[in-house]
């Protein structure tokens, strides 16, 4: 096999230690692909963790045998049960909406005097 030889060794040793020009590009690259290596497992499981709770979002829970599947499905995949629907269930239909100012509490702060 063909081993590189000492000086390309020292070459390259002495071009990060010398501030050239040329050692500080090395310094960079070098620095950028670390970087690029420890980023790069937080950015997948980040994806991944986003990826996963879309897909949470879009399952539904079968009401006979507890499996689940996706809300466009008609049926269970495993028991044939029909899912509900919006139109079947009222409790997830659009409930119609109350005004914020009758749901606020009004709160009044009074001065208590304690005489021990």
């Amino acid at each position: 096999m063909n081993r590189p030889s000492a000086v390309l060794w020292i070459a390259v040793v002495l071009l990060l230690l010398v501030p050239t020009a040329a050692g500080r590009l090395m310094l960079d690259l070098a620095g950028g692909v670390l970087l690029a290596l420890l980023a790069l497992p937080l950015i997948l499981s980040g994806l991944g963790w986003i990826g996963w709770k879309l897909l949470q979002s879009r399952m539904i829970r079968c009401t006979a045998c507890g499996s689940t599947g996706l809300k466009g499905a008609g049926a269970c995949a495993l028991c044939g049960t029909p899912y509900p629907s919006a139109e079947d269930n009222p409790a997830s239909a659009a409930a119609p909406s109350t005004p914020a100012s009758d749901l606020t509490i009004d709160v009044v702060a009074q001065d208590v005097d304690c005489d021990s």
